[in-house]
């Protein structure tokens, strides 16, 4: 008992970080489902993180009832970006991301009233990893209603083809939007709790890093289900954790064997839909085989008899 106690007070901060970067790596997702890659999460992250935590500090108020003003930070955000990227062409729309996420970060650093500027902000409170899990529990289940929702049906089709969904009577560019103030919304969830995990705030705090990690955590995860993102972001936050502890001369290229093997022998990630479909398929064709060649046998056996 003594050494679970033990282990669990090592990798806590460990599992609070993979909970934190699965709201980033959700964020990611929801506008990667509409056929969008932006990684303008970190922008929607740096704005919820910063105004949740001088909220705090000004207001003395309880994190939980302050979560939803940095969610409302993100999606504001979010769809005035949807208003300029969704003019522009995918490949441009991600560079305008990562542009944006430089912009944002000369923002944090000139704009000391609200951030702290290059002293950085100090968050005096924190949340229990208790309080993590039942909000990553809400985000999965808010993310499962809308995977089966009229929503997630037309974003998957926007995502497939915009011009056949458009046939279909589905507007793109509606659905797309409404998929970047979802990201907005659940990326500035994931910066405030950030700052409070964290509990002190700079401008590197919200950078290019996180982008990266968690586009590459979307894709290790599984592109085509919201899950795949959660199961990505707690491998890519574990993976150097477990490589440290056994191989910490040769960490960085145990992480990179490991990845690239995923890659390589699941090119559509951890959590494939496709392929859970099609092994069930295949159950049921089986199945459905055995039972009817069940009552073959039973007779050829009572020919034989007669």
């Amino acid at each position: 008992m003594q050494a679970l106690a033990d282990f669990w007070r090592t990798y806590q901060s460990t599992v609070a970080f993979a909970i934190v970067n699965a709201f980033f790596a959700l964020s990611t997702y929801s506008v990667l489902s509409a056929g969008i890659l932006s990684f303008a999460t970190v922008t929607y992250a740096a704005i919820g993180g910063f105004v949740g935590a001088r909220l705090i500090l000004q207001t003395g108020l309880d994190p939980l009832i302050l979560l939803p003003a940095a969610m409302a930070a993100g999606a504001l955000l979010a769809y005035v970006v949807a208003l300029i990227f969704l003019r522009l062409e995918s490949h441009w729309m991600a560079l305008a991301s990562l542009a944006l996420i430089l912009i944002v970060r000369v923002a944090v650093i000139n704009v000391p009233s609200l951030t702290g500027g290059v002293n950085g902000l100090s968050v005096p409170v924190t949340l229990p990893i208790g309080v993590l899990g039942i909000l990553l529990a809400l985000a999965m289940i808010v993310f499962y209603r809308l995977s089966v929702s009229w929503y997630g049906i037309a974003a998957q089709a926007v995502r497939e083809d915009p011009a056949v969904a458009s046939s279909l009577g589905i507007a793109p560019r509606r659905i797309q939007t409404i998929a970047f103030v979802i990201s907005g919304a659940v990326g500035g969830l994931g910066g405030m709790l950030l700052a409070l995990v964290l509990q002190f705030l700079s401008p590197d705090t919200y950078f290019v890093n996180i982008a990266f990690t968690m586009i590459a955590a979307v894709v290790l995860g599984g592109s085509y289900h919201w899950i795949g993102s959660i199961i990505g972001a707690a491998v890519f936050t574990a993976l150097p954790v477990i490589a440290q502890a056994f191989v910490p001369h040769f960490q960085e290229v145990a992480n990179g064997v490991v990845l690239l093997l995923i890659m390589i022998f699941l090119p559509r990630g951890l959590v494939d839909p496709r392929a859970i479909r099609l092994r069930r398929a295949a159950r049921n064709a089986n199945a459905n085989a055995d039972a009817d060649g069940a009552p073959a046998k039973v007779s050829s056996a009572a020919g034989a008899a007669l």
